[in-house]
Order: structure tokens, then sequence, then C-alpha cells
């Protein structure tokens, strides 16, 4: 991680939600090695315990499951003071068909609905960026409005991790918007770690030869955890507009700036995919609105 070189951060706050290993974790150690005071945001408080153990400089940890919004209102309500960086990096891929807590398919559940929510109740503290880890697996994603909850169709894992990802970056986008158009300082930006070790694949109880073939194609291109977290902490820490989606570089160097996918008209979808996670979470734009006009 060298040739990213990262701004002193003292005084800042930063919350990484999914901090307690991999990607997450090499985030959290660069940010609090900048001096910045780093909130683990972990599902599991005891494995986030021992994260923070390795990790120097102010550095907390506090439980959230973006899979239950009862947890995500808990954290929000007791998190003191004020939020100078969220990064929405927690996620999971693959596995079969479950739920979270409030009934929502998992992976859209807890890599989109999750940080939508979280993103709505800390955003009225939040003084300076807001980063959303994507995937370049958007390019093959599709969202199904009339079954984002995979309830009537039957489920494939590798399209519900790739609606989550486009859900993001979409979210990314009209975050941004928003945050624009209500005159806010603060910005979103987004950002795709490449394919790390540290999430191929979760497993499943039967593994197919095509999965097992598959993942073992896929482990000889990831890229490590530390390469991996380049992209977002350079979305989090550089000088970057708006609504930029970074990515690898290679090479080592920090990261890239990176294309999205060809569609419809991106504000209109991305329009559509806030009101819905609206209804759903409960959580809304808590700046003032009156400024966003209707598309």
């Amino acid at each position: 991680m060298s040739r990213c070189s990262l701004a002193d951060l003292t005084g800042r706050t930063a919350v990484v939600t999914g901090a307690s290993s991999g990607i997450g974790l090499v985030t959290a150690r660069a940010l609090a090695e900048r001096r910045a005071r780093v909130v683990l945001a972990v599902r599991d408080p005891e494995k986030g315990e021992a994260a923070a153990a390795t990790l120097t400089g102010p550095v907390q940890v506090r439980a959230l499951d973006l899979a239950d919004l009862s947890s995500l209102r808990a954290f929000a309500r007791h998190l003191p003071g004020s939020v100078d960086l969220l990064v929405n990096n927690a996620g999971l891929s693959l596995g079969p068909l479950s739920r979270t807590a409030d009934g929502f398919e998992l992976q859209f559940g807890t890599n989109h609905l999750g940080h939508f929510a979280l993103t709505n109740l800390l955003l009225p503290r939040i003084r300076e960026r807001v980063v959303t880890v994507a995937f370049l697996g958007h390019r093959i994603g599709s969202l199904d409005f009339t079954d984002l909850q995979w309830e009537r169709r039957p489920y494939r894992p590798n399209a519900a991790y790739t609606q989550s990802k486009l859900a993001n970056l979409l979210f990314a986008a009209e975050l941004q918007r928003r945050l624009t158009r209500a005159r806010s300082p603060v910005i979103s930006t987004a950002a795709h770690p490449g394919i790390s070790s540290t999430n191929l694949m979760r497993a499943v109880r039967k593994p197919s030869l095509g999965f097992l073939v598959e993942k073992f194609l896929i482990g000889l291109i990831v890229q490590s955890a530390e390469e991996s977290a380049l992209p977002t902490l350079n979305s989090a820490t550089a000088d970057l507009p708006g609504n930029s989606y970074v990515g690898p570089a290679g090479s080592g160097a920090c990261a890239a700036r990176r294309g999205r996918s060809d569609g419809p008209p991106e504000h209109v979808t991305a329009r559509r995919l806030w009101e819905v996670p609206e209804d759903l979470t409960g959580t809304r734009f808590p700046l003032d609105a009156s400024a966003i006009p209707a598309l």
C-alpha cells in the first residue's frame, strides 16, 4: 500500500461497516494509522474486539447487523457525535436463499437495504463523505422491480448478488444527486475493490462441480485484501468529485476511475430504486428534500 498516500486524518471520525476482517479491516487499519477515530461497525462484537486489538490509535467497536433494521436504528441512536466518513463496506455473496430479520432477501437486504438505511439514519451527522463499496459485476446485474426479494422467481444466487451490487452503485449516484440538490457539502463516492481473496464465495452445503471449478478459476486472479482496499481508501480520501466510481489501477497503484454500465438513464432507475427502499426500511433522505425536483 506504499504507493497510496493518504492525508493525515487527525480529528476525523470514520465508521467502517464489516471491519472485523478482509477489506474492511484493512481499510480501518489504514484510516487509524492516519490518526482517524475509527468505529468498527460489526455483526460479531467479539470478532470486532479481536480485530481492534490489532489496530493502533483511537478505535472502538460497535455492534451492527445490517440484516436487522432494529440493529441499524440502535447503532445510529447510540453512536455519539458527528461522523466525517462513512464507509459502506460490509457485504456477503452467494449461498442459498435466506432472509433478513425483516424478511428481505439476504443479499439485497444486507448489501443494499442495510446500507441505505444506515446512511439515511446517520446523514444528519455526516460531515464529509459516504463511500459505498460496489463491484464491477454490476455490469451484468439487473433490477426486477416486480420481484426484488426473489419471492416469485427461482432463486439464482449470482443474479441476486449482482442485483445488490448494481443497487449499491445506483444508490451512490442518487445519494449524490440528492446531496447536490440539498446544497450539502457531503459527497457520495463508490469503489470497486476487484476480486478479493476475502470474498470469493460463501460455502454451500453441497457444492456442484461447476461451483468448485468456478471458485478455482477465480482463485487464480484474486487480489489480497491490502490491494483490494486501495480503491476504497482512494474513494474515501482523495480529491474526487461526487459520484466518482473508483476501481483497481493495477501494479500496486492507488486506484483508477471506472465506468458504469449502459442501460436506462441512470437517474431514472436510481430515483425509482431510492423510493422502494424508503418504503421497505422506513428511512428517508433526512436533509431538505424541497430542493429535490421530481424527474
